[in-house]
Protein backbone atom coordinates (compact mmCIF):
# COMPACT_ATOMS: atom_id res chain seq x y z
CA UNK A 1 0.00 0.00 0.00
CA UNK A 2 2.52 2.60 0.69
CA UNK A 3 4.46 1.98 -2.39
CA UNK A 4 1.28 2.22 -4.03
CA UNK A 5 0.84 5.50 -2.50
CA UNK A 6 4.08 6.87 -3.26
CA UNK A 7 3.83 5.79 -7.26
CA UNK A 8 0.57 7.64 -7.34
CA UNK A 9 1.67 10.75 -5.27
CA UNK A 10 4.84 10.73 -8.43
CA UNK A 11 2.55 10.20 -10.81
CA UNK A 12 0.51 13.26 -9.90
CA UNK A 13 3.52 15.51 -9.90
CA UNK A 14 4.69 14.59 -12.66
CA UNK A 15 1.21 15.54 -14.61
CA UNK A 16 1.02 18.72 -12.42
CA UNK A 17 4.25 19.69 -13.88
CA UNK A 18 3.62 18.75 -17.28
CA UNK A 19 0.49 20.76 -17.94
CA UNK A 20 1.35 23.86 -15.61
CA UNK A 21 0.72 26.69 -17.91
CA UNK A 22 3.87 28.47 -19.63
CA UNK A 23 3.38 31.82 -17.24
CA UNK A 24 3.83 29.85 -13.85
CA UNK A 25 7.79 29.60 -15.02
CA UNK A 26 7.68 33.33 -16.60
CA UNK A 27 6.22 34.92 -13.87
CA UNK A 28 7.25 38.37 -13.87
CA UNK A 29 9.41 38.47 -11.58
CA UNK A 30 13.31 39.32 -10.90
CA UNK A 31 14.14 36.10 -9.90
CA UNK A 32 14.08 34.54 -13.31
CA UNK A 33 16.66 36.81 -14.59
CA UNK A 34 19.87 35.71 -13.46
CA UNK A 35 21.95 38.79 -13.01
CA UNK A 36 24.74 37.30 -12.24
CA UNK A 37 26.28 33.65 -11.37
CA UNK A 38 27.88 34.25 -8.30
CA UNK A 39 31.62 35.64 -9.04
CA UNK A 40 31.07 34.54 -12.20
CA UNK A 41 31.91 37.62 -15.03
CA UNK A 42 28.31 35.58 -16.97
CA UNK A 43 24.65 37.36 -16.59
CA UNK A 44 21.91 36.69 -17.95
CA UNK A 45 18.71 39.17 -19.47
CA UNK A 46 15.03 37.54 -20.51
CA UNK A 47 13.43 39.29 -23.13
CA UNK A 48 9.95 39.30 -23.91
CA UNK A 49 7.13 40.18 -26.02
CA UNK A 50 5.04 42.71 -24.90
CA UNK A 51 1.21 43.99 -26.60
CA UNK A 52 0.33 47.20 -27.80
CA UNK A 53 -0.43 48.27 -24.35
CA UNK A 54 3.60 47.30 -23.65
CA UNK A 55 2.43 44.64 -21.16
CA UNK A 56 4.55 41.72 -21.07
CA UNK A 57 3.12 38.84 -23.12
CA UNK A 58 4.23 35.48 -21.28
CA UNK A 59 3.38 33.01 -23.66
CA UNK A 60 4.19 35.46 -26.59
CA UNK A 61 7.84 35.43 -28.20
CA UNK A 62 10.77 35.74 -25.97
CA UNK A 63 14.42 35.23 -25.76
CA UNK A 64 17.60 34.77 -23.76
CA UNK A 65 20.45 37.11 -23.47
CA UNK A 66 23.61 35.50 -22.07
CA UNK A 67 26.80 38.15 -21.89
CA UNK A 68 30.16 39.11 -19.67
CA UNK A 69 29.26 42.12 -17.23
CA UNK A 70 33.18 43.17 -18.28
CA UNK A 71 35.59 42.66 -20.76
CA UNK A 72 37.19 44.93 -23.39
CA UNK A 73 34.54 44.05 -25.96
CA UNK A 74 30.69 43.06 -25.25
CA UNK A 75 30.65 39.15 -25.48
CA UNK A 76 27.18 38.00 -26.00
CA UNK A 77 25.23 35.07 -27.05
CA UNK A 78 21.16 35.06 -27.73
CA UNK A 79 18.85 32.75 -28.37
CA UNK A 80 15.18 34.37 -29.49
CA UNK A 81 12.10 31.94 -29.77
CA UNK A 82 8.25 31.76 -31.29
CA UNK A 83 9.25 35.09 -33.67
CA UNK A 84 8.33 35.03 -37.08
CA UNK A 85 9.53 32.72 -39.26
CA UNK A 86 11.68 34.38 -42.23
CA UNK A 87 11.67 37.99 -40.25
CA UNK A 88 15.27 39.76 -40.14
CA UNK A 89 15.92 41.00 -36.49
CA UNK A 90 18.56 42.55 -34.89
CA UNK A 91 19.62 43.00 -31.16
CA UNK A 92 19.93 46.53 -29.95
CA UNK A 93 21.08 48.85 -27.28
CA UNK A 94 18.67 51.05 -26.59
CA UNK A 95 19.68 54.68 -25.06
CA UNK A 96 17.20 57.34 -23.76
CA UNK A 97 18.65 60.45 -24.02
CA UNK A 98 17.80 63.75 -22.93
CA UNK A 99 15.67 65.28 -25.80
CA UNK A 100 16.32 62.60 -28.30
CA UNK A 101 13.63 63.42 -30.88
CA UNK A 102 12.68 60.66 -33.50
CA UNK A 103 14.22 59.01 -35.30
CA UNK A 104 15.75 57.77 -32.24
CA UNK A 105 20.17 58.24 -32.40
CA UNK A 106 22.71 56.81 -30.66
CA UNK A 107 21.69 52.83 -30.74
CA UNK A 108 24.33 50.66 -30.93
CA UNK A 109 23.67 47.27 -33.17
CA UNK A 110 25.26 44.18 -31.98
CA UNK A 111 24.00 41.50 -34.75
CA UNK A 112 21.13 40.20 -36.51
CA UNK A 113 19.67 37.03 -38.20
CA UNK A 114 16.82 35.78 -40.16
CA UNK A 115 14.06 33.87 -38.20
CA UNK A 116 14.35 30.49 -39.30
CA UNK A 117 11.13 28.24 -40.00
CA UNK A 118 10.42 27.49 -36.26
CA UNK A 119 10.44 30.90 -35.47
CA UNK A 120 14.22 30.81 -33.61
CA UNK A 121 17.11 33.15 -33.97
CA UNK A 122 20.49 32.69 -32.87
CA UNK A 123 22.89 36.00 -32.12
CA UNK A 124 26.56 35.24 -31.23
CA UNK A 125 28.96 38.18 -30.96
CA UNK A 126 31.57 40.10 -29.36
CA UNK A 127 31.53 44.30 -30.08
CA UNK A 128 33.78 46.60 -28.85
CA UNK A 129 31.51 49.46 -27.82
CA UNK A 130 34.67 51.75 -26.37
CA UNK A 131 32.20 52.42 -23.49
CA UNK A 132 30.14 51.10 -20.63
CA UNK A 133 26.25 50.38 -21.07
CA UNK A 134 24.16 52.26 -20.36
CA UNK A 135 26.61 54.55 -22.05
CA UNK A 136 27.34 58.52 -21.09
CA UNK A 137 24.37 60.36 -21.17
CA UNK A 138 21.68 57.78 -21.01
CA UNK A 139 19.48 58.92 -18.39
CA UNK A 140 18.40 55.27 -17.41
CA UNK A 141 19.88 53.36 -14.50
CA UNK A 142 20.89 50.82 -17.12
CA UNK A 143 20.80 49.41 -21.11
CA UNK A 144 17.98 48.64 -22.60
CA UNK A 145 18.54 45.09 -24.77
CA UNK A 146 15.73 44.45 -27.27
CA UNK A 147 15.41 42.36 -30.16
CA UNK A 148 14.13 44.64 -33.06
CA UNK A 149 13.24 44.29 -36.71
CA UNK A 150 15.72 45.40 -39.30
CA UNK A 151 13.85 46.73 -41.04
CA UNK A 152 13.21 49.84 -38.31
CA UNK A 153 16.51 50.55 -37.50
CA UNK A 154 19.58 51.41 -39.88
CA UNK A 155 22.82 49.87 -38.20
CA UNK A 156 24.91 52.17 -40.25
CA UNK A 157 23.96 55.70 -39.38
CA UNK A 158 22.87 54.29 -35.64
CA UNK A 159 19.29 55.62 -36.31
CA UNK A 160 15.81 53.85 -35.46
CA UNK A 161 12.75 55.21 -37.63
CA UNK A 162 10.76 52.43 -37.56
CA UNK A 163 7.97 51.54 -34.99
CA UNK A 164 6.38 48.21 -34.60
CA UNK A 165 6.71 47.44 -30.95
CA UNK A 166 4.16 44.70 -30.97
CA UNK A 167 7.26 42.62 -33.48
CA UNK A 168 9.82 43.21 -30.84
CA UNK A 169 11.33 41.60 -27.78
CA UNK A 170 11.88 44.21 -24.81
CA UNK A 171 14.44 43.43 -21.86
CA UNK A 172 12.81 42.53 -18.47
CA UNK A 173 15.03 44.92 -16.35
CA UNK A 174 18.18 46.86 -17.30
CA UNK A 175 21.67 45.55 -17.96
CA UNK A 176 25.36 47.48 -17.14
CA UNK A 177 28.32 46.38 -18.85
CA UNK A 178 32.04 47.56 -17.67
CA UNK A 179 34.19 47.99 -20.77
CA UNK A 180 37.89 47.17 -18.98
CA UNK A 181 39.43 48.81 -21.89
CA UNK A 182 37.26 52.09 -22.82
CA UNK A 183 39.05 55.62 -23.15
Amino acid sequence: MKRGWIVGVTVLLAVALASAPATVFAADNAANDKIGAGKSNNAFLYLYEKDADYNFVWDGAWGKLKYKQAGPTFDFNFNGHHLVPGEDYTLIYFPDYEGNPWPREGIRCFANATANEEGNVHLRGSVNLESDLPMEGDINDGAKIWLVLSSDIDCDTCTMSGWNNTEYLFEHHFITYTDTDAP
